[in-house]
């Protein structure tokens, strides 16, 4: 019994489990794998605009701190519970230990509708959330990050609620900050910008011309919307796109820069176009080279795997595809190119933790620094999986979460077992 439950934490007690067989991990070494080190439940009432009060949800879970701080993104969404944090805190872990960065994973969030809060509401939430946290975090205890529904300003709020109460200013508590309040040059842009140099990667490798190449991305939140401009500027032609508004679709390639400025200015992609709208539905299996989900976990189940029209599947989400899909997609490896997530979206994380080494050090790096240290990482990591999976003969996920499960695994037997 554990106080986690849901499809996506089941989801990530499947993978693990498989990762543990392939690893022949002794099951009495697995709980201490698997299971977090801390969750927090908290309670954030707040002062709403007509003088009334309301109080939201809030969670926090550490996974581990085998090999230094915990490291993760808080998410602001109505789906948000402690089974999905604890999920993508694991998650977060392997993602860590397959990159080399010295961190273990977290994640947070709080439930609520942000269409029903003000941006005042939002501005005492995040506060009051980050002022719940204050005993738990820090520097070199858990980092925390934007995720789905926070932003650059929710940092800054995160940053200075934590700062005040230290009494001075401590821009490495949080990561994703603006630029002027910390921030690293760079860091809006990683995940996407990681994405879609995977995919061209993969790309290149498959002697597929970029310049005849088509993408679909399905999300287009701050990783979508980046990655798509990624694959628009290595030649690649972006013929459909989707939000929680709906779907575009253009056979001759949509042009992203200009959708980028209208859902920045807008919301959403909805109002761009009347003639280009097309079924959500329909999306994921598209005929293109390269499809990016970059939306939710769960929507690549088993149909929708055996209905795949891609070459490769860039998977920007965290846990998009099922384990049944993923059966799926073992049996069609041959057809299609998986970057599994631990991977793919890893990017963000990457030049989180450049933001974290430049607040300590107080030296800032150029974006062309950045973006350089950041292709490297990815590209030894994926140099690693490639090779893990073809020496084993196994599926790409397989091969990217053995190689983090086992330096985690090692750190924690080397470090031995307290007290």
């Amino acid at each position: 019994m554990t106080v986690y439950s849901g499809p996506v934490f089941d989801m990530a007690v499947n993978q693990f489990a498989v990762i543990a067989d392939h690893l022949s991990i002794p099951h009495d070494e697995r709980d201490r794998l698997l299971l977090p080190k801390r969750a927090l439940t908290i309670s954030c009432p707040i002062h709403r605009d007509d003088g009334s009060i309301a109080v939201f949800e809030g969670y926090r879970v550490q996974h581990h701190l085998t090999l230094g701080p915990t490291k993760g993104g808080t998410r602001f969404a109505p789906s948000v519970d402690i089974g999905e944090v604890a999920a993508l805190a694991i998650w977060m872990s392997w993602k860590c230990a397959l990159v080399g960065l010295p961190y273990g994973g977290a994640k947070g969030g709080v439930r609520v509708d942000l269409s029903s809060i003000s941006k005042r509401e939002l501005e005492s939430l995040s506060r009051r959330y980050m002022q719940e946290m204050i005993p738990f975090v820090g520097p070199h205890i858990d980092v925390m990050a934007p995720d789905m529904g926070t932003n650059e300003q929710v940092m800054a709020w995160f940053m200075d609620t934590y700062s005040m109460y230290q009494g001075r200013t401590v821009t490495e508590i949080v990561t994703g900050k603006p630029v002027s309040s910390g921030g690293t040059l760079g860091r809006r842009e990683a995940t996407g910008r990681g994405v879609a140099h995977l995919a061209r990667r993969v790309l290149k490798e498959l002697a597929i011309d970029l310049n005849h190449a088509t993408a679909v991305v399905q999300g287009f939140g701050n990783v979508g919307s980046y990655a798509a401009l990624g694959l628009h500027q290595f030649g690649l032609k972006v013929i459909a796109v989707s939000d929680h508004t709906g779907a575009l679709h253009d056979k001759a390639g949509l042009d992203i820069p200009a959708l980028m400025r209208h859902a920045g200015e807008h919301g959403s992609i909805a109002g761009f176009s009347n003639e280009l709208h097309f079924d959500p539905a329909q999306l994921l299996t598209l005929a293109c080279d390269v499809l990016v989900p970059a939306a939710m976990e769960r929507v690549i189940d088993a149909n929708v795997a055996k209905n795949l029209n891609c070459r490769v599947l860039a998977e920007g989400a965290n846990g998009p595809t099922t384990p049944d899909a993923d059966l799926v997609l073992q049996k069609r490896q041959d057809e299609i190119f998986l970057i599994p997530d631990i991977l793919c979206n890893s990017g963000g994380v990457v030049v989180s933790y450049f933001e974290w080494v430049q607040d300590l050090q107080q030296l800032f790096w150029e974006e062309e620094e950045v973006t350089r240290r950041e292709y490297h990482i990815l590209d030894r990591a994926f140099d690693q999986m490639v090779t893990r999976a073809r020496v084993d003969k196994i599926p790409h996920r397989t091969a990217a979460m053995a190689i983090g499960v086992e330096k985690v695994r090692a750190a924690k037997i080397t470090r031995g077992l307290f007290p």
